[in-house]
């Protein structure tokens, strides 16, 4: 390919008329959206897997009496599920492999067209067309079709979902209340992102999206509260994460403070220079910060969370809406999170800014 750099016949814009030239800008930010969803998607399984593992690690050394021969670690891995197959799917396939990593065994995919996928299969990845057993083993789905095929992929998916199950959408023109009527399933995510015009194209032309997910510059980019190349996610979608993270130990029956210790122990434990030594200043989880406080006053000490909606998390005003918002301290934390678990420091120039957007999808 870098022989053929040079050649302006071969460009992408050669030919085309001047008055079509100020619609270039839509191929950057096509760019840009396939990075930041894949790499908020890996950032996703990243955290799935990390509190799968330490709910494992918990329950072989307090139940470990109880658990059957038959049970190995690698029943408690995250198992993952990607329904299409196309250039979006292809290419989140990918990623996840590498970067999170999911172990090949632990990936497949259901295409109609799963011959196309010669290269996945020689990975080892599970490629097949039957889009209910593949929702029926995995703990999350990743919806990477064309909207039109989504009331037809529902149809035949909602019987084989288990409560447990999260649906991660990609599906833009689907919005989270109909993907809920569709399925009848409330564990649901789908992040938002806004475009905004007037920006640098940030996001390169000819790296893969691998490359371009361990570039400092482009990974910086891609943290949520950043607006950089353009895009920015909604605030909603980190809400929606911990969230499902609590419903991760719900379904566990880990009693509500022990997974309180826990999202505290994975998701705040990364510190970046203005915290102190000992990081008493540090943020940390409270029970109020999830559910009310009339909730949180009556809950029994012994008792999981409660289950959440995540389509509701995601449409309303919650507890942890306002403690975001408010909460610079508590951001910064995330953003140090996120950038940590690709490998990277995030500079201290980098300000967090935060997209409220609106509570419609």
């Amino acid at each position: 390919m870098a022989m053929l750099e040079d050649l302006e016949s071969l460009q992408f814009d050669y030919g085309m008329e001047e008055e079509d030239r100020s619609w270039l800008y839509l191929q950057g930010r096509f760019r840009g959206l396939m990075i930041k969803g894949c790499a908020h998607a890996t950032f996703f399984c990243k955290l799935l897997r990390n509190l799968r593992q330490s709910l494992h690690e918990t329950h072989m050394s307090t139940d470990l009496k109880t658990r059957s021969l038959d049970d190995s670690p690698d029943d408690d891995e995250l198992k993952v599920g990607i329904i299409g197959g196309g250039h979006l799917g292809k290419q989140l396939a990918r990623v996840l492999l590498q970067l999170v990593p999911v172990p090949a065994e632990r990936l497949r995919i259901s295409t109609r067209r799963p011959e196309t996928l010669d290269e996945l299969k020689k990975l080892g990845v599970q490629c097949f067309y039957h889009n209910s057993r593949l929702v029926a083993w995995a703990d999350v789905i990743f919806l990477c079709c064309l909207s039109s095929q989504v009331p037809h992929i529902c149809s035949e998916i909602q019987t084989s979902l288990g409560k447990a199950c999260i649906v991660y959408s990609f599906v833009a023109a689907v919005p989270i209340p109909r993907l809920n009527l569709l399925l009848k399933h409330t564990n649901i995510l789908r992040p938002r992102y806004q475009c905004f015009e007037g920006f640098a194209n940030i996001w390169g032309a000819n790296k893969e999206i691998i490359a371009a997910l361990q570039d400092p510059v482009i990974l910086q980019a891609t943290c949520p509260f950043n607006p950089a190349g353009g895009i920015i996610l909604n605030i909603k979608w980190l809400e929606g994460l911990f969230y499902a993270a609590l419903n991760v130990c719900t379904a566990e029956a880990m009693p509500h403070l022990p997974a309180l210790h826990l999202m505290n122990e994975l998701f705040l434990s990364v510190h970046h220079e203005d915290c102190g030594e000992d990081g008493a200043s540090c943020p940390q989880f409270q029970l109020q910060d999830f559910v009310s406080k009339v909730y949180a006053k009556n809950l029994p000490r012994a008792r999981p969370f409660p289950w959440f909606e995540l389509t509701a998390v995601q449409l309303t005003e919650t507890p942890f809406s306002r403690h975001l918002l408010t909460n610079t301290a508590l951001r910064n934390h995330l953003m140090h999170l996120y950038c940590d678990s690709f490998g990277i420091s995030l500079s201290k120039e980098q300000q967090p800014v935060v997209s409220t957007g609106s509570p419609s999808q």
